[in-house]
């Protein structure tokens, strides 16, 4: 604990440090001509335009935390999977046990979720990428047909409603008006590794269209572990008129991926190469198809007043053979979004406001079978047997928000911001029912729930702000775990809640050389949900106590040589996550002043990108991730772990209207050992150990080739 301390003071005074530099700089050069290779970066900062909440707004001047993974930043890896780039933002942390299985918690929330993602809100520009019980699969989205992603971190977001942990926004690629281009890239790698990406981009004066497809394949490092898919992005913007403007989004992807599963321990540091026994005599995997689809209509009735009004419909189908049972099971969604954004003055100072309404109702129906692959051991694969079970699901939300910004004076600023969300479930019980079987059907209705937020931004100096807020979030229960093992709804169990105070600074320091963003937080929770286990595929919700997330985050860049021949900057970032159990009581157990389960007390990453006008580019970067407590009794934790990463490249024009970009890069340059994801509080069944452990990747290559032709 006093060496977290201590490296909470030791940044602390380097923000003193930098506050008091920026101070001088000021001071002393203030109306002095800076010659451009000195403010790249700070203009980098001052210029990027934010859409997080809806309210543009320049970067430096969010009154939350927020994050954005540039193009670049995404680019500084291969286009497989996203983890690498989330996880270099502070606050963040992406477990990968395979390029289908991941989860994402922010702040810290979301770490108890045993499989894939929740209680954090994603969205893909406008379009809700949360299904009905919060849960959320990034890892569905083609990474090539994105250019960049906003993250808002914490309950800070009123414009989004239900995400405690934060929000996630993707912004896909778009094609320029009056341009025509086509992108192909081919990367191959260790384990049988095989992407092509097709781009299309084609515009003229009223239409711009981007169209992405993508086929990726791979073997794995594990046995059981083949990964087959296809994915098509279709991204367009329609001028219908001076006053609108019409956008369509639609994803498509198809999946077969096989699933190696989690190890014990003994498994883990002998044979890390292995399946789960009886997942690869299962030949256990998940078939699945999703698809999207989004229209967006903008309309201006004048220059202080707009609006966006989108619908969208979403599906996923999925197979999924397990060793326990077969899971078939099915979800389609579809919805609204329409907000207002507008702006006036009161006495004299810029009021932009923005209000709207989102409606989000999805049905999933959901099946399960015997899997008799010990029957049938010939047939070297799942075999489905007697039906199990046989659910629907209906469930539906609306939010209601509005958000706030007004100019208080020159340097100030004040954001209020307010969401109202009322959710519902309804479950029906399609089983036939017997002395074996129970009739589940039943229904939850949440109260209605107002999330309010505070922000303030003060400008310290020329290259300063200071931000502040108070917010309050929530996290809805998913239906299955208010079922009780009688079959009941406990309709006693509240949604976790949770008040976010922060306080932070962000500017550029060092003759602009540098920028960076401090922020220092506190996440309280209350009610918070633990899933008890109580058979391998049944889980039950209790709330069971309060967590404070505490913590620090850091994330800088800073141009060391910035000429036409060269340039070498660097980037980073650090989180100090002190995570308790305020009060938990599970049970007879009594955890409370424990560590929070399932986070990293410290993660640092540090990085260098070079560019040289001859075209030679490359990057390498280094991540350290601490100990984390793998049980609520904190008498297990992983290990210690530290990954780097390398990249070097070559681009140049060919011809006129050609340009080239082949690359190579070797991940995990080591060949560190570690878990990539844990599977936190898991229970061994059949006498077996506990299987808490997916290893990671070992050293590992890439190598690409990229032709980009413009018409």
């Amino acid at each position: 604990m006093k060496k977290k301390l201590y490296l909470s003071l030791i940044f602390i005074i380097i923000a003193v440090k930098l506050y008091y530099s920026q101070n001088k700089t000021v001071n002393t050069e203030n109306d002095s001509i800076i010659k451009k290779q000195s403010i790249t970066v700070s203009k980098q900062l001052n210029e990027v335009i934010i859409n997080a909440n809806h309210l543009p707004t320049r970067l430096k001047n969010a009154t939350s935390s927020t994050s954005l993974i540039s193009t670049k930043a995404i680019e500084r890896s291969n286009n497989i999977n996203i983890n690498e780039s989330l996880n270099r933002v502070p606050g963040v942390f992406m477990q990968t046990g395979a390029l289908n299985t991941n989860r994402i918690t922010i702040r810290g929330v979301g770490s108890r979720n045993l499989f894939g993602t929740s209680k954090i809100r994603a969205y893909y520009k406008d379009i809700p990428l949360t299904n009905g019980s919060g849960e959320t699969s990034l890892e569905d989205f083609e990474l090539g047909a994105i250019s960049r992603i906003e993250i808002t971190k914490g309950a800070t977001s009123s414009a989004y409603g239900a995400g405690l942990g934060g929000v996630i926004q993707l912004l896909p690629k778009s094609s320029n008006f009056d341009s025509t281009t086509i992108d192909n890239e081919t990367t191959i790698g260790s384990f049988g590794l095989f992407k092509n990406l097709s781009q299309l981009g084609y515009g003229n004066s009223s239409n711009a269209i981007k169209l992405v497809f993508s086929t990726t394949q791979s073997d794995g490092f594990r046995d059981n572990n083949n990964y087959n898919r296809q994915a098509f992005t279709l991204n367009s913007t329609h001028k219908l008129n001076v006053k609108n403007k019409l956008s369509i989004l639609g994803t498509f992807s198809d999946l077969k991926a096989f699933i190696p599963s989690s190890l014990n321990e003994t498994s883990f540091r002998n044979n890390p190469e292995s399946a789960a026994f009886t997942w690869r005599e299962a030949r256990g995997f998940e078939d699945t198809k999703t698809g999207l689809l989004g229209i967006t209509l903008h309309h201006t009735f004048n220059k202080n007043l707009s609006q966006n009004t989108s619908v969208f419909t979403s599906f996923r189908n999925s197979y999924e053979p397990r060793p326990f049972n077969i899971l078939d099971e099915s979800v389609f969604g579809y919805g609204l979004r329409h907000r207002v954004i507008g702006n006036f003055n009161i006495k004299n100072r810029k009021f932009n406001w923005t209000s709207g309404i989102e409606i989000f109702r999805d049905s999933y129906k959901h099946q399960t079978f015997e899997n008799l692959y010990r029957d049938f051991p010939e047939a070297n694969r799942s075999v489905q047997g007697d039906a199990l079970s046989n659910f629907k699901e209906k469930r539906q939300y609306y939010n209601l928000f509005f958000e706030g910004r007004y100019d208080v004076s020159v340097k100030t600023d004040i954001v209020l911001g307010l969401n109202y969300n009322r959710t519902n479930y309804k479950l029906e019980d399609r089983f036939p029912v017997s002395n074996d079987n129970i009739d589940e059907s039943g229904s939850f209705k949440f109260d209605g729930i107002f999330s309010p937020k505070i922000g303030l931004l003060h400008q310290l100096h020329t290259n300063a702000n200071l931000y502040a807020n108070i917010s309050h979030g929530f996290s809805p229960l998913s239906l299955e775990e208010t079922l009780l093992p009688d079959g009941q709804i406990n309709n006693n169990l509240n949604p976790e809640t949770g008040w976010n105070f922060e306080v932070g600074i962000k500017g550029s320091a060092f003759k602009s050389k540098m920028q960076y963003n401090i922020s220092v937080y506190r996440l309280a929770i209350k009610n918070l949900l633990v899933a008890r286990r109580t058979a391998q595929d049944e889980f039950i919700g209790v709330n069971a106590g309060k967590t404070n997330h505490d913590g620090l985050e850091m994330d800088w860049t800073y141009s060391i040589l910035n000429s036409e021949k060269l340039q070498i900057s660097t980037f980073g970032s650090y989180s100090l996550n002190l995570y308790k159990f305020d009060k938990f009581i599970d049970g007879n157990s009594d955890f409370s002043g424990n560590d929070v389960t399932g986070v990293p007390s410290n993660i640092l990453n540090l990085g260098i990108d070079i560019h040289s006008s001859t075209g030679l580019y490359g990057n390498l970067n280094f991540q350290y991730v601490d100990e984390m407590p793998i049980t609520d009794s904190n008498s297990l934790y992983s290990e210690i772990y530290n990954i780097s990463n390398l990249k070097i490249g070559y681009q140049k024009a060919l011809i006129e209207k050609l340009r080239l970009n082949a690359f190579f890069g070797i991940n995990n340059i080591f060949n560190a050992t570690y878990a990539s994801q844990i599977l936190i509080n898991a229970s061994g069944f059949g006498g077996n150990a506990p299987r808490y452990f997916y290893p990671a990747n070992p050293i590992n290559y890439y190598t690409a080739l990229a032709l980009n032709y413009a018409f």
